[in-house]
């Protein structure tokens, strides 16, 4: 199989993720949010931050300041829109992180 086949059979992966019920919510989601820019635009700020304190060098108080970002922001993960939102993100970050490592382990990548 060449490398151009194996394009086209990602390219055909690619498309069936789409139509996977686990993508469709999560576009489904993304698009009605998307109609409220200035809620549209907390969420970013919301998953940046959220990603800047899960990848941050400091471990020693994680704990503390995941406990204290929960805090802040719980009020705001009450939205429905911002709740339904998140929620069929994480499914969707699930499921690729699922097709990763079934990839890396099946292709025997270390």
């Amino acid at each position: 199989m060449s490398d151009s086949d194996i394009m086209i059979a990602t390219k055909e992966f690619a498309e069936t993720i789409q139509k996977s019920d686990t993508y469709q919510e999560y576009y489904f989601q993304r698009e009605k949010i998307k109609r409220q820019p200035d809620l549209y635009d907390k969420v970013n700020e919301y998953r940046q931050k959220n990603f800047e304190l899960q990848n941050s060098a400091d471990n020693e108080d994680l704990f503390d300041r995941m406990e204290a970002f929960e805090k802040k922001y719980e009020k705001f993960r009450e939205n429905p829109l911002v709740d339904d939102f998140l929620r069929a993100e994480l499914a969707f970050c699930r499921m690729m992180q699922g097709i990763n490592e079934l990839l890396t382990t099946e292709i025997d990548f270390e």
